[in-house]
């Protein structure tokens, strides 16, 4: 895609529209002229220059990575009206694509029925599921993994619920006789199970659970906020494919939460929650005289926490999946590199001197470690702060992020490591851009020569 040409198209195409409106004479106050605008924007787009290179296959540190372009221009389009998606009055085409864009996110995971919308991050969606799973159980606590991620926690307390955090296996993923254990108090009303931690990336069984949950009366709250999109490679043949059992399964889910602004190739923030029983909508319902006046119709803002919202989200994300939907022939592609690209490096990585694989990847996150001697905590903890600052400077960077790995955590993958403090830091790449696949090697070679020297 040519993004000029097609950023130029969209100021044709909204101008053409609001010409028909009939002309008027903007007000002088809002008025800057090029020359003053030019001095800003320069000093604007040298100060962008201070940012990693989120967009090279180099950086592979966070769950970051540019929109595609598709995005961009269906976001940047949209936001030259500048709709609100809270009502069908303040954005009535953009509503219909959220409405559109939701309906197939509910498909991809299997869902028959469900009420849902779009949000500003994952945080906001999970608060949403955990405040209908409040009302259906007044007074029960949230069961959520000891790794999952941290906002379940934080939300809980904003919501007034108790949090019961349960320990994980060696693989990081929640362990089942450690939630029965939790469920037989009958404290717990909601179970988090998530489909990619965002340390490791470990995939929770939902497959195993969902019985487990049934037999105590307990509802399941899924959060694939960042792993959600891998459901396009269950079952999948070669190496992407991933089991398709716990995927399979989130479709018997009573809500997801998932992000189009990680894989689903959005800019920030656009986040999404889905129920699997509409009726759920009861526990938002209020009226707003002066916003809900022009359609019967559900607005919106009527099942959602939030009040206005970008319609310029929408927009992009149904632009997006009018060309890469979210089908294993779409999105899945793209996902797909990213996963092949992660065991690809992993394969590598076993058969280092330098660098020792933390465990393997379930899905496009990598997690390692400089090989030291003596193979201590604190010598692990010391390689892996200084190969980070290293691999960011020089003529050839690469950026990787870091994740600290209790004792435990590391006695049950490598009982051979010398345990003479609490826990090490240890070395992650995200591999969620597909250009990875085509620099595992570099990335590869170059963190072994950073652990030679660490």
């Amino acid at each position: 895609m040519d993004l000029q040409h097609w950023l130029g198209r969209a100021t044709h195409a909204i101008q053409d529209w609001a010409d028909t409106f009939g002309p008027y004479r903007p007000h002088p106050s809002l008025q800057v002229d090029d020359d003053r605008f030019g001095a800003v924007f320069e000093e604007f787009t040298a100060r962008l220059a201070d940012n990693y290179p989120f967009f090279h296959p180099h950086y592979a540190g966070q769950m970051l990575k540019p929109p595609h372009p598709a995005a961009v221009v269906g976001h940047l389009t949209a936001m030259l009206i500048n709709p609100n998606n809270h009502a069908l009055d303040g954005g009535p085409a953009t509503a219909a694509m959220e409405r559109e864009a939701v309906a197939r996110l509910a498909t991809m995971f299997g869902y028959d029925t469900h009420l849902g919308h779009l949000t500003t991050s994952g945080t906001i969606a999970n608060l949403e599921a955990l405040f209908v799973a409040r009302e259906l159980h007044p007074g029960r606590g949230v069961a959520h993994s000891a790794d999952a991620h941290y906002t379940h926690g934080r939300m809980c307390h904003v919501l007034g619920l108790t949090s019961h955090p349960v320990r994980t296996d060696d693989r990081g993923r929640m362990d089942l006789g450690a939630l029965e254990d939790v469920l037989r108090t009958g404290e717990v009303g909601t179970v988090v199970l998530t489909t990619g931690t965002t340390g490791l990336g470990a995939v929770d069984p939902v497959h195993e659970v969902l019985p487990l949950a049934e037999r105590h009366g307990v509802r399941v709250h899924v959060d694939a906020a960042y792993g959600g999109f891998f459901t396009l490679l269950a079952g999948a043949e070669g190496p992407e494919g991933l089991p398709p059992e716990p995927w399979r399964a989130i479709a018997r889910a009573d809500s997801i939460v998932v992000d189009p602004h990680k894989h689903g190739l959005q800019p920030y923030g656009c986040g999404a929650v889905l129920f699997r029983d509409p009726d759920v909508g009861r526990f938002y319902l209020h009226d707003s005289p002066y916003t809900y006046f022009t359609s019967t119709e559900l607005h919106l803002g009527e099942i959602s926490l939030e009040c206005s919202r970008a319609g310029a989200a929408a927009a992009a994300l149904w632009l997006t999946f009018q060309l890469l939907p979210p089908t294993p022939d779409g999105l899945g592609r793209v996902l797909a590199a990213g996963r092949r690209a992660a065991l690809r490096w992993a394969d590598l990585i076993e058969a280092s001197d330098a660098l020792e694989l933390y465990q393997r990847p379930e899905l496009d996150i990598v997690t390692y470690f400089p090989a030291v001697a003596p193979a201590t905590l604190t010598g692990i903890d010391a390689a892996s702060a200084r190969i980070l600052a290293d691999g960011m400077t020089g003529p050839d960077p690469v950026f990787v992020s870091t994740l600290r790995a209790d004792r435990d955590s590391f006695a049950a993958r490598h009982p051979g490591i010398i345990a003479d403090a609490d826990g090490a830091r240890i070395l992650r790449s995200v591999l969620m851009k597909p250009e990875s696949e085509d620099h595992v090697e570099h990335l590869h070679n170059r963190l072994e020569r950073l652990a030679g020297c660490a």
